[in-house]
């Protein structure tokens, strides 16, 4: 056998594991974010989303994703997270998130002038009572009207451990 048909035959093997060890995983990651039209977060503009959950028996890291840019004019942003379980009412907190610091720049990655920044809202994974569909809620209440410099904002639920 020639070498291009050997490394074209390892490449292929290697391709079909990986489709079929992908294929037969359930997903552990659930993500949703919501563009701010015009990146002009208005203060009763709410980034919504809807997860299923069906498996209540594993924990979850739940992540504020918040995408900005550099024309942002704080290093942090205040968020009113809120979160409803399948029959019951929305449960709101609010979140201090921390995007940046004078002396060090911004948080998260970047790429040219547009930065994203994952931040855990809780610092243990929380378990889900109840199978269902959960609905989410995310409201700046900074000072400004309307907030300038957020393209979108979202939330990330990731199995632990």
């Amino acid at each position: 056998m020639s070498r291009s048909k050997y490394i074209n035959s390892i490449f292929f093997i290697l391709i079909a594991a990986a489709v079929s060890f992908t294929s037969c995983t359930e997903m552990a990651v659930f993500e949703k974010n919501t563009v701010i039209p015009k990146m002009q977060w208005h203060s009763n503009f709410n980034a919504k989303g809807t997860v299923n959950i069906s498996d209540t028996g594993s924990q979850y890291n739940i992540y504020i994703i918040i995408r900005h840019n550099d024309a942002y004019a704080y290093n942090n942003i205040w968020l009113n997270v809120g979160l409803q379980p399948p029959g019951d009412s929305m449960q709101y907190q609010k979140i201090n998130i921390t995007l940046g610091s004078d002396a060090t720049g911004w948080e998260g990655t970047g790429m040219n002038d547009i930065w994203e920044v994952r931040k855990l809202i809780f610092r243990l994974p929380k378990r889900f009572i109840r199978q269902g569909q959960y609905n989410f809620s995310i409201q700046q209440i900074m000072r400004d009207e309307p907030l300038r410099g957020v393209m979108s904002a979202g939330i990330r639920l990731q199995k632990a451990g």
